[in-house]
């Protein structure tokens, strides 16, 4: 397998496990999983070629680990990012560090600062501990620009945060009075 397979084959699984399902006649629970078997023929009548050792390529090798196989190996669901009404994962509560960072282009910021960050079409904001992650997911989408998140104050403060099984920080908004740009 090549890496342009793999890269095509994650971007096909994100879009119909975190964004459109019905596209391919799938069905997701409301946790995000849906049945291998009924993904792989989806895709075969919308023209892809996908079998359960490439989907498991695509798991095993992907840095970001945005999706992950249920025990028994029959199920599969993105780990976070949906914009689907039909799923709610049920992430565990958990204490945030300090500082989180939100990486974004600069032709957003001046929407930013008007609204704060908010999960538009996704059930969450996400928020890396990293700069170097926020700032290739900014570059996904222009000029980056990295925006620091007063996180543990918020949490103080009762707003709720929630970490991915991939590591990504989530919470329903970040109001601009914990946003700094340095």
């Amino acid at each position: 397998m090549d890496t342009k397979q793999l890269n095509e084959t994650s971007k096909f699984l994100s879009y119909v496990l975190r964004h459109e399902p019905q596209a391919i006649g799938l069905q997701l629970d409301s946790e995000g999983w849906a049945d291998i078997e009924t993904l792989i023929a989806g895709a075969v009548k919308d023209g892809r070629t996908l079998d359960i050792s490439l989907i498991q390529t695509v798991v095993s090798s992907s840095d970001k680990k945005r999706f992950s196989i249920s025990n028994d190996g029959l199920r599969i669901r993105a780990v976070q990012g949906h914009s689907t009404a039909s799923v709610s994962l049920q992430h565990v509560q958990k204490e945030p560090p300090e500082f989180l960072y939100h990486g974004t282009a600069t032709r957003f910021l001046e929407s930013i600062q008007q609204q704060g960050l908010i999960a538009g079409s996704r059930h969450h904001v996400h928020l890396s501990q990293e700069i170097p992650t926020a700032i290739g997911v900014g570059q996904r989408y222009g000029k980056p620009v990295v925006l620091k998140i007063e996180a543990l104050r918020m949490h103080q403060q009762d707003f709720k945060f929630f970490q991915a099984d991939n590591g990504v920080w989530l919470t329903s908004h970040v109001p601009m009075s914990f946003i700094h740009q340095d």
